[in-house]
């Protein structure tokens, strides 16, 4: 008897366009493996892809992402029923003036010793101050798939940064703290200095990506074959902008996809094939340098239906991880 296939799904941070390139990219990936996605068995979400992978594990369908992308009406399924403005709920392209002094000096503190073993963009994120933007209606979106509790099935990990103890936190694991999926996700989406800690039990929780953009490395474990991994911070584009936004934008980028290269390696050490797809050089373009500017969402959209395709089709191989520089 041949034992099935058991695949892992990773979704990584990267802002409203992010989540926009990632649901062209799993309307691909769909097609590529001829599997629907809500049949893998375990998702990794972090910030956006948090978003992603709770609505994928609480059943509802690529399908159904992309209509609500793309603007249209969803009237049925899980999605039925709920109202999004892109433009005004995810709280606009730039964040409000952040409130006065350091945003977490208790992860300072606690770690004053070790802060070298932290990544640095949780070191960073400690020292930016609070945001003021709020997620209520992302936590609304999902609170209405799921009204309250975690995801019907099991296997969906939804990853934070505890921003007093700076600890990397999987909300639906074992060892996790008990969470509403809604308040995991407003979590994992809080990015530093630009939306208000969303607090859970007695500690204050931030972007996931705070520690990875990916946070691949946590399908370690889980006796899978096959990962795949759609990082809209990744990108294995070497291009040479001229304006300084973008140029720092790359750099970023390189940092990133040194970190997801070396947990890769250790997905891989564990026995699973793992495919990663990052945006390519048409992708980029479409983004621009800011990955919360809400107008080029359905340029976004489309263009990832197309590349996402032809990457899937034809994948190059992974490069040599010492060519990008890394993030902590």
């Amino acid at each position: 008897m041949t034992r099935r296939t058991r695949r892992g799904l990773v979704l990584g941070g990267g802002g409203v366009l992010g989540a926009a390139w990632m649901v062209g990219a799993l309307t691909a990936l769909e097609d590529a493996v001829g599997v629907d996605v809500r049949r893998f068995d375990a998702f990794v979400g972090t910030s956006a892809g948090s978003v992603l992978a709770a609505l994928l594990g609480s059943g509802v369908a690529v399908s159904d992402l992309l209509e609500h992308q793309l603007g249209r009406e969803v009237t049925s399924g899980p999605l039925a029923g709920f109202t999004f403005d892109y433009e005004h709920d995810t709280g606009g392209d730039r964040p409000a003036r952040p409130k006065r002094g350091l945003g977490s000096r208790e992860m300072l503190l606690r770690n004053a010793r070790q802060l070298r073993q932290l990544p640095p963009t949780a070191v960073l994120a400690a020292l930016l101050p609070e945001g003021r933007g709020r997620l209520d209606r992302v936590g609304a979106l999902v609170s209405h798939v799921v009204p309250q509790g975690w995801a019907p099935r099991q296997g969906v990990r939804v990853v934070a940064l505890d921003y007093d103890a700076g600890t990397r936190v999987a909300f639906g694991a074992e060892d996790a703290p008990p969470a509403d999926l809604a308040d995991a996700v407003m979590a994992s989406c809080a990015i530093p200095g630009w939306y208000t800690p969303v607090r859970i039990g007695e500690h204050r929780f931030i972007d996931g990506g705070a520690w990875s953009s990916t946070n691949l490395d946590l399908m370690v474990g889980q006796g899978l074959d096959e990962v795949y991994v759609l990082a809209p911070q990744v990108s294995f584009v070497t291009d040479t902008p001229t304006q300084w936004q973008t140029r720092l934008e790359r750099q970023w980028r390189n940092r990133v996809t040194h970190r997801c290269l070396r947990e890769l390696a250790r997905v891989h050490e564990d026995g699973a094939e793992v495919t990663v797809l990052g945006p390519g050089p048409e992708d980029l373009a479409a983004f621009g340098a800011n990955l919360m500017d809400v107008s080029r969402r359905p340029l976004v959209v489309q263009t990832s239906l197309r590349t996402s395709v032809a990457a899937l089709r034809d994948p190059a191989p992974l490069p040599d991880r010492s060519n990008f520089e890394d993030v902590g």
